[in-house]
């Protein structure tokens, strides 16, 4: 076991096994089910989920710990935080993004009600529908200022693109602004998604 735990891609792995098995223990062992569209919104659920807990669990990672603790952090340490760590959790930041918005249509899709949601129900007096509908809008807004705001200005602020200096510090403080602004969306955005799921 410490050798699969030693490794992050033998502990994914593993991780990943252990959910199939226990997908088709839960599918023979209980009353089963069938591949249809119920199947296919649960299993793009469960990967919208997945996807978002990573995607804001990394938000909050770069607001709660990482941009607080660098003032703290000596200056020659500081390249470990912007020439290694950084960049890979801006890595899986904004492809988390990308990937929670996908499946988030997906399912609203698959569940018949990505229009309503998209128009925030105005018409339907479905408050099921306005609720989800806000949740879909303020993650759309914050993945739009993860990729076009976010990551361009953090690529000159962690030297991935060069520029002058008083642009990279300009750009280091646009970048830690909209991540703010995303934290600051990130509380209305998950009130709004689990409302919908458990109020209406």
């Amino acid at each position: 076991m410490t050798n699969i735990l030693q490794s992050l891609s033998k502990t994914v792995h593993m991780s990943l096994g252990i959910a199939i098995l226990l997908l088709i223990g839960l599918h023979f062992f209980g009353d089963g089910f069938v591949f249809d569209r119920y199947f296919f919104s649960w299993l793009f659920r469960y990967l919208h989920v997945l996807t978002g807990i990573m995607w804001i669990g990394l938000l909050w990672y770069f607001n709660f710990v990482q941009i607080p603790s660098m003032p703290n952090i000596p200056d020659e340490q500081k390249p470990a935080i912007g020439k290694v760590i950084a960049p890979k959790a801006l890595f899986w930041f904004r492809w988390a993004a990308l990937g929670t918005i996908v499946t988030g249509l997906i399912v609203s899709y698959l569940q018949g009600y990505v229009h309503q949601a998209m128009i925030l129900g105005i018409g339907s007096e479905d408050p099921k529908s306005t609720a989800i509908g806000i949740g879909m809008w303020l993650g759309i807004i914050m993945a739009y200022n993860v990729w076009f705001v976010i990551w361009p200005n953090q690529k000159k602020a962690l030297g991935i693109v060069e520029c002058a200096p008083e642009e990279k510090a300009k750009s280091a403080k646009t970048a830690m602004l909209f991540s703010r602004a995303n934290t600051l969306l990130s509380f209305p955005m998950l009130l709004s998604m689990v409302a919908a799921q458990n109020l209406y």
